[in-house]
């Protein structure tokens, strides 16, 4: 079938399974390549180890799928109008509903069947593969990586999922976008933990969302005062972003913010057991950090906006059979204490 005919298919079917955006890369060596594995060299990825393990195959792709000649980059926004719970504490905004990998990753291997039907033989991934699917995406015009390093698009804003399919296929690439940050240095200036250390460098191990999400032991105290009410994930670097107000809020029902189930106080959520925990949060990105690493963060929220009304529970957090709970609870307390007294 002639290439351009097969991507016009490619594109529909893309469209049909609800994909904002779908476009080509070529499969080449990532443009950031040489600067992923410098980051990493540098410990910047902090316990994040399984992006050394198989840095070879994110850096060339032929290792992930031999004989690759394309990468096909589908995007789906997650735009919400507001964060929720804001008042009490903050949850990002890719946790408001739905799982994204439960939703996306069925749909983009639905899109493998329009190559595979010409022959082609293809791997997918939606943010579980060894992929640098920014650089891929910004090849293929999808966006720009901005100065918070977050990819950024001219329609989408900078809250989108992105997918990666690869393909031995080849296919007409499409062309990239030019970087439109200008001047603008928002992003950088509201990180709470100065993790953008400059334009296009991120300290992972300073983020609010690695902090909380991909840290599995004990945050550091230099940073509990910034984490402030947040709980899951921070989204300052993305939500100033000017682009944003060119982005429409996402059709996807399944992305939409579930409130009416969560505990409108923090301290509730120190009442959850293992089932309880897994309960609430079934179906929801929140339940890969576990009870432990939730609990752990509420308490750093609680210790940062908390009151006295909030002191019995943290008592009883002090008493948890896991020591990680016990440690942060006991933080929380001296710091009410030290604002009440």
């Amino acid at each position: 079938m002639e290439p351009l005919i097969l991507k016009q298919q490619l594109l529909a079917k893309a469209q049909e399974l609800g994909f904002d955006v779908c476009r080509v890369a070529p499969a080449t060596v990532p443009p950031h390549a040489e600067a992923f594995r410098a980051w990493l060299a540098a410990g910047k990825a902090g316990e994040m180890t399984w992006l050394a393990k198989n840095a070879d195959k994110r850096t060339n792709p032929d290792l992930v799928l031999q004989g690759v000649r394309s990468i096909v980059i589908v995007a789906k926004s997650y735009t919400q109008p507001a964060p929720i719970n804001a008042s009490a504490y903050q949850i990002a905004r890719y946790a408001f509903g739905a799982d994204y990998h439960d939703i996306l990753t069925p749909r983009i291997r639905e899109l493998e069947s329009v190559l595979e039907a010409v022959g082609g033989l293809q791997r997918s991934y939606v943010d579980t593969g060894p992929v640098l699917e920014r650089d891929f995406a910004a090849l293929a015009g999808v966006g720009w990586q901005g100065k918070s390093t977050m990819l950024i698009s001219r329609e989408l804003g900078a809250f989108f999922f992105l997918g990666a399919l690869l393909s031995t296929i080849e296919l007409p690439p499409d062309t990239p976008t030019k970087d439109r940050c200008g001047s603008c240095t928002r992003c950088i200036d509201v990180c709470p933990t100065s993790a953008i250390t400059a334009p296009h460098h991120l300290d992972a191990t300073r983020c609010v969302a690695y902090l909380t999400i991909e840290l599995k032991g004990s945050i550091p105290e230099e940073f509990r005062r910034q984490i402030g009410n947040r709980i899951y994930g921070c989204d300052d670097c993305s939500a100033v972003c000017p682009w944003n107000r060119f982005a429409k809020v996402s059709t996807e029902a399944q992305f939409q913010a579930q409130e009416n189930h969560l505990p409108t106080n923090l301290r509730e959520f120190l009442s959850l057991t293992d089932d309880s925990f897994r309960a609430l949060f079934r179906g929801s990105p929140i339940k890969r950090i576990k009870r432990r690493g939730f609990l752990r963060n509420v308490c750093v929220a609680l210790g940062n906006t908390g009151t006295e009304l909030d002191l019995p529970a943290l008592q009883q957090a002090t008493l948890d059979p896991e020591p990680l709970i016990q440690e942060h609870a006991l933080w929380a307390i001296a710091e009410i204490q030290r604002r009440t007294v």
